[in-house]
């Protein structure tokens, strides 16, 4: 039964020697990416979203709320000031028009 399994490896490795290692292969294109792949607010307001959904559904561990309120009321926060930023900005737009 041993010389059964010798036979096999040996198979093996000619098969895996048959390729002409100096003939390099050619590399395939990679494909483009999408123009937009950041993040944007709506995405940070889902996250906010899902902490909140999973948080309800008790998905985390006492110890582990104190890290994730915190990472959510950082999202928050940021979302907070995201929209009080452009409420100038819209309030500008609007008295021009």
């Amino acid at each position: 039964m041993a010389d059964t399994t010798k036979t096999e490896d040996v198979a093996a490795e000619e098969v895996l020697d048959t390729t002409d290692t100096n003939e390099q292969q050619p590399i395939p294109p990679v494909p483009p990416t999408e123009p937009n792949t950041g993040l944007n607010l709506s995405d940070i307001r889902a996250c906010v979203t899902i902490i909140d959904i999973v948080t309800k559904r008790g998905a985390f561990e006492g110890a582990e709320m104190a890290d994730v309120g915190s990472v959510r009321n950082r999202l928050d926060n940021f979302l907070n000031a995201a929209a009080e930023a452009q409420k100038p900005a819209e309030d500008e737009t609007e008295t021009e028009a």
